[in-house]
């Protein structure tokens, strides 16, 4: 067996074809032992590649985005995101809501993970034709606590992952609005990447892991509910199975896990979404981004 290591940013339900390819034996089929962690803070993947601790990051490909250029090489493999698995949670059920009326409004971004969910949904609102500047974020706390600071009065609208919004809408303290799955596009949420020096020494395990996520992907239709269930009850023991699987199924309506290959328009539209927030010094192109061999046959 070839050992393959990932540090991620998260145990994260959206890196679901992943944790079904060890569980289901995709990987070892291939010859690969594939051992993850998680690292909190997050920014222990970046350690991780330096010492050499971990041959893959994953997490968002805004963080190759903000590097490009830079000194630190990073070159983005494959994505296990094809949307992007946020929504807008607001106070009261609104079926007419457009991003337009967060004019005048308080919206709650958690950060302490990483700039994502602020960053994709502040460029949804410039897409929108919306002035940020009408807009009022709190950012940059940790979703747990926006989400008791919610709870206790403050925002209008909070921005969460579907698991979160899904107990919010169950226990009456919040409704959906807007879901980026439905009305976001393409966007290469979640990437697998790698120091840019050690590509060719792990291409080959590279091209293998690849292959064995895009065959998850494949087969999560088929995948039996109790082996789902299995990982679910596993990785998330203190979560009601039921808003898990829910969640599991809005994913896969949504076209998250379409795909192991980045849209190279999308990425661009990611990185003008940075540009725009003044996150990159400039918008890196795909090409830039992203070593393509290993995305080709899946696009």
């Amino acid at each position: 067996m070839d050992q393959l290591r990932i540090s991620a940013t998260a145990n994260g339900l959206n890196y679901l074809p992943e944790y079904l390819a060890d569980v289901t034996g995709i990987f070892a089929e291939a010859g690969l032992a594939v051992t993850a962690r998680d690292r909190d803070p997050w920014t222990g993947v970046l350690d991780d590649l330096d010492s050499g601790a971990a041959d893959l990051a994953l997490g968002g490909l805004w963080v190759p985005g903000m590097y490009a250029g830079g000194p630190r090489r990073l070159t983005v493999v494959g994505q296990v995101n094809h949307t992007c698995p946020k929504v807008v949670v607001g106070r009261a059920p609104d079926p007419d809501f457009t991003l337009a009326d967060l004019r005048g409004k308080t919206v709650l971004a958690p950060g302490a993970g990483g700039s994502g969910p602020y960053a994709v949904t502040a460029g949804l609102i410039r897409e929108a034709g919306v002035d940020l500047d009408e807009v009022r974020f709190v950012r940059d706390l940790s979703g747990p606590m926006l989400v008791e600071l919610f709870h206790a009065g403050l925002g209008d609208a909070i921005v969460l992952d579907l698991v979160t919004a899904i107990e919010l809408e169950r226990a009456g303290r919040g409704h959906v609005v807007y879901r980026h799955l439905d009305s976001g596009g393409l966007m290469p949420n979640s990437v697998y990447y790698c120091r840019t020096d050690r590509v060719e020494e792990l291409r080959d395990r590279i091209t293998r892991f690849v292959s064995c996520l895009a065959t998850s992907m494949a087969r999560l239709p088929d995948t039996p509910a109790e082996t789902v269930d299995g990982v679910l009850a596993a990785r998330w023991p203190g979560k009601d199975i039921t808003v898990l699987r829910e969640a599991v199924a809005q994913m896969r309506a949504g076209r998250t896990w379409d795909t192991v290959a980045i849209d190279p328009a999308a990425s661009d539209r990611w990185m003008r979404m940075l540009a725009e927030s003044h996150m990159v010094v400039r918008a890196p192109g795909y090409a830039e981004l992203a070593d393509d061999s290993f995305m080709k046959a899946y696009r």
